[in-house]
């Protein structure tokens, strides 16, 4: 499958900047349609460097329409769809992470889903990402959903043999994800170094993040990039909070150490 225009974007910007930002949107999360897409706007000039937007439960339909195609109208970086099943599509999107939720014990997400979705992106003309998506304990709404085999946090061989696994079958990115909010936090840095040692895949890693000391250290583990959504989300100023992650791993990459 060839590269389209967002991943050589975010292969550029990895080369360029050695690790980058993305700001995930869940529409159902906020209040009102219109406060997801002001945070959406603000989070791009601060220096996000990607909107995803997405969510378990109920982004979909005009909501997300209308959500996704706002935002896009008014920022310059792409807005990629995070989906958690065949409604999260929208024509207004640039991409979308063609997830493969590999350690999911439910044939639907590692084939099915994916099938249902191929010809609505086919028709929207929506650039797609194979993307070998992990959910790591504890897990939240998506290892629920997606009825995931849970990585347990104390066994990172095991995330690195499935980051092996999602390269050799043909991905193009990895993606840990703890799941949103996760009340463990994000997932245990000694885990993000077995990944980045198993792989040669541009890596994100989400979830839980919630510090800028935690962005650090699992930038100098390794990721390539992380992706944080209800940090900013309940953030009283979101302009300083972005840029402040955004600034976190700038600092981060010149002293990164995988080991």
């Amino acid at each position: 499958m060839r590269i389209g225009k967002v991943e050589q974007y975010l292969i550029d910007k990895i080369d360029a900047k050695k690790a980058i930002l993305s700001i995930v949107i869940d529409p159902v999360d906020y209040p009102t349609p219109e406060a997801a897409i002001k945070t959406g706007i603000a989070a791009a000039e601060a220096g996000a460097d990607m909107i995803a937007i997405g969510g378990s439960i109920g982004a979909q339909g005009e909501l997300l329409d209308n959500v996704t195609k706002e935002i896009k109208s008014n920022i310059s970086v792409p807005v990629i769809l995070f989906p958690g099943n065949v409604g999260t599509i929208t024509r207004y999107a640039d991409a979308i992470y063609f997830l493969t939720l590999i350690n999911s014990r439910n044939p639907y997400w590692l084939g099915q889903a994916q099938m249902l979705g191929a010809p609505l992106l086919k028709q929207f003309g929506i650039e797609s990402i194979p993307t070998a998506y992990i959910v790591v304990e504890p897990g939240g709404t998506v290892g629920w959903v997606g009825d995931a085999k849970l990585i347990p946090r104390n066994k990172p061989k095991i995330a690195a043999a499935l980051a092996m696994t999602g390269e050799l079958a043909g991905n193009h990115l990895i993606f840990t994800d703890a799941g949103s909010a996760s009340e463990l936090g994000p997932i245990p840095v000694d885990m993000v170094r077995y990944v980045r040692k198993a792989t040669s895949l541009p890596y994100m890693v989400a979830g839980g993040i919630r510090k800028f000391e935690e962005a650090r250290e699992i930038i100098r583990a390794g990721a390539d990039m992380i992706q944080i959504g209800t940090a900013v989300e309940n953030a009283s100023d979101i302009k300083y909070r972005v840029e402040t992650f955004k600034k976190t791993i700038d600092d981060a990459v010149k002293s990164r150490s995988v080991q």
